[in-house]
């Protein structure tokens, strides 16, 4: 539907009012005037009929009414009235505007109700003179005998013909009071309407966001209420506006630093709102799938039912949570529905807990737990085999009792080693923990030196040679004692697993942002399978072997948090017949 601008229809209202007003205006006055027009007319016939009568009252006398039409015509041309003498009996005698003889005129009801009632008047088309005439007609009496009736007249046409002017002139002055009324009304309406026009366009401008502005106050008391009433919404919406702002900022703050995915879904399953921990945890692009349903984007049909459930329940606020695999991350779901003001479901929020870390741990932890069980329950149940079989007192022979009790100890060594290795993984942690270790910028070569100062002993019974590349300037900033440990670690695996008259080479370089420690061997090797987990507690390679030259399985493990105590971490680079290269990347100082 097309809608009128005020303006217009205020103005064609004014102009309706004015067309109605100046047509009523023209048309009573027309009417007035026409009536009071004929009105003075009449009189004016009726007074030159009397004037005329004391005129031609001498001239009714004589048998001859010559002289009578002679003054009948002079009367007619200096009056532009036409004046009839009409006898008793109808004959007319004398006549100003035809010549004699004239047709009886008994049968004119003018002439009748003159003769009848003492005057008579009436309006017709003139068959002598072919003309509309106003007639009027008085009688002359005398001693209350009728002697003849004067008949004054007048064409209608001379009394249109002049209330035509006056018509026109009322028509123009008409049309000029209309346009001086529709120009004023014009003005008017522009007055009433330009206040409600700005405050049309500052509320717009509202609309639109700019509620700082305020709208002047016209002088009119209703348009100023409505423009106090506009600058007070004005100034509520901005501070609720402001209000809302800030508290999204930071609810979105919250929701986006959250570690907790967070998925918010309305009724219908549609994904309203997700933030950057759900979308990474789910694979998805928090703007990309906004809007679309949690079926099409998720494949997951247990998630979707959850989903769906925690919608669909209606008696409780909090859905029980459970743990689903996606995309080989365990992930724990809790859910929330929303209600609207009526209490009826309008969406849920769901949180999302990954847990991955937490069941590699616990599957650590259980391994870890059933390492340390199987790594001292060996030693313990030789040791206690060996020691029921000497309290029993059935060897005699002290060879055997002393390769007993030489069993004894070796056990007793590696259950020592076992144990100690367990406190420097504890400790580690602790002081990581805690931050109890001290760390300063120092050479590298003297603790590399010391390391393999150290190992000595061990590289000689195999005859294995020791080499160092370390220039003098190369620093690190490092716990000195614990950075010795790990690459003592690292040279007695190469010399367990390296074949005699062998070489073991340790470098220390740095690169743009680090300090390089690398432990290289001529050993067996290491399968491309179990170099991603030879850092574990207790993971070995080959365990007979490993048991057999004394390894207790966390050695490796030891070296890894060492590195990471530092910042930095170890990696393992290996070739099976050809050897093996540990490297610690620590950060440069």
């Amino acid at each position: 539907m097309f809608n009128k601008r005020l303006l217009w229809q205020l103005y064609a209202c004014f102009l309706l009012i004015i067309a109605i007003s100046v047509a009523g205006l023209a048309w009573y006055g027309s009417q007035s005037l026409r009536t009071f027009y004929y009105k003075q007319i009449f009189e004016d016939l009726k007074s030159r009929a009397y004037l005329i009568e004391n005129q031609i009252s001498d001239y009714l006398s004589g048998p001859q009414f010559v002289e009578l039409d002679d003054l009948c015509k002079q009367i007619g041309s200096a009056s532009s009235t036409r004046v009839t003498v009409i006898l008793p009996n109808g004959e007319v005698v004398a006549d100003s505007d035809k010549k004699l003889p004239i047709k009886n005129h008994a049968d004119r009801p003018e002439f009748q109700n003159a003769v009848k009632n003492g005057f008579g008047e009436d309006t017709r088309l003139s068959n002598t003179l072919g003309k509309r005439m106003k007639y009027l007609a008085i009688p002359i009496k005398k001693d209350d005998e009728v002697l003849a009736v004067i008949r004054t007249s007048m064409p209608v046409t001379a009394i249109d013909d002049a209330l035509g002017r006056i018509y026109r002139r009322l028509f123009w002055a008409g049309v000029v009071i209309a346009i001086c009324a529709a120009v004023i009304s014009l003005a008017i309406s522009k007055k009433i309407t330009r206040p409600v026009e700005q405050m049309t366009k500052v509320a717009k401008r509202f609309a639109s966001g700019e509620l700082d502005l305020r709208l002047s106050i016209p002088a009119t008391a209703e348009l100023s209420e409505l423009a106090r009433s506009l600058n007070e919404m004005a100034r509520q919406l901005s501070a609720r506006i402001e209000t809302i702002t800030k508290e999204r900022s930071q609810i979105q703050a919250i929701f986006s630093s959250m570690i907790e995915g967070v998925l918010a879904v309305d009724s219908l399953g549609h994904i309203v709102s997700i933030n950057k921990a759900a979308a990474e945890l789910l694979g998805l692009d928090p703007d990309s799938y906004t809007g679309l349903s949690v079926e099409g984007v998720i494949r997951n049909l247990k998630l979707q039912q959850y989903i769906k459930n925690t919608l669909e329940n209606t008696d409780s606020d909090e859905s029980d949570g459970f743990v689903f695999n996606y995309g080989g991350r365990f992930l724990q779901l809790y859910g929330s529905g929303l209600t609207d003001s009526k209490g009826n479901r309008s969406g849920a929020v769901l949180v999302l807990h990954d847990i991955t870390r937490t069941r590699q741990l616990e599957q650590i932890r259980r391994d870890f737990v059933a390492n340390v069980s199987h790594e001292l329950k060996t030693p313990v149940t030789s040791i206690k085999g060996f020691v029921e079989t000497l309290l029993e007192g059935t060897v005699n022979d002290s060879e055997q009792v002393k390769r007993f009790l030489e069993i004894i100890a070796r056990h007793s060594d590696r259950l020592n080693a076992i144990i100690e290795d367990l406190l420097s993984l504890s400790r580690l942690e602790e002081d990581s923990e805690k931050r109890r270790l001290s760390f300063e910028t120092t050479n590298i070569r003297p603790t590399l030196v010391s390391a393999i100062e150290l190992s000595k002993v061990k590289a000689d019974q195999k005859n294995i040679a020791v080499e160092l590349e370390c220039k003098e300037e190369v620093t690190a900033k490092m716990n000195a004692p614990l950075i010795e440990q790990a690459v003592l670690n690292f040279i007695d695996n190469a010399i367990k697993y390296s074949q005699d008259n062998s070489e073991i080479l340790i470098q220390a370089q740095t690169t743009d942002d680090e300090v390089l420690i690398k432990v290289s061997d001529q050993g067996s090797g290491i399968a491309k399978d179990h170099l991603g987990r030879i850092f574990e507690r207790f993971y070995v390679v080959d365990k007979g072997r490993s048991r057999k030259l004394g390894g207790t399985g966390l050695g490796l493990s030891i070296v890894k948090h060492i590195a990471q105590v530092h910042g930095g971490y170890v990696e393992v680079q290996s070739t099976i017949n050809v050897g093996s290269t540990f490297t610690i990347h620590l950060p440069k100082s």
